[in-house]
């Protein structure tokens, strides 16, 4: 799987595009449909098997099984093999790195204007 900071070619990330146009709580939700779509509706996360199942959906469909493998495993945070809801949604901020760039800048202007 291409890293973050340097995604495949044929790679756009739409991230900062929904950004901007839905707003926050926009993002969450869309973030929050996609986690519905690649979960195992039995367990309630996304399991690899749901995600190889569902990947299609989200245009993943020639991702090989490692780098599904490689993207469960960015996102486990605690473990457990599954992405839940919040695994997912940090995932999808991590593996947008104009989203993560834009998300930096605003963080270190806020810190310079409380010092100031």
């Amino acid at each position: 799987m291409a890293s973050e900071q340097n995604p495949s070619p044929d790679f756009h990330d739409f991230l900062p595009t929904m950004a901007n146009k839905l707003g926050g709580d926009g993002l969450i939700d869309e973030l929050c449909n996609g986690f519905n779509l690649l979960m195992d509706p039995v367990k309630g996360v996304i399991t690899f098997d749901s995600l190889k199942r569902n990947s299609a959906i989200l245009g993943l469909q020639d991702l090989s099984d490692e780098d599904l493998l490689c993207m469960m495993r960015e996102g486990d945070f605690d473990g457990d093999g599954a992405l839940n809801q919040m695994e997912f949604c940090v995932l999808m901020f991590r593996l947008s790195p104009e989203l993560m760039e834009e998300s930096q800048f605003l963080l270190e202007e806020a810190l310079v204007q409380d010092f100031n």
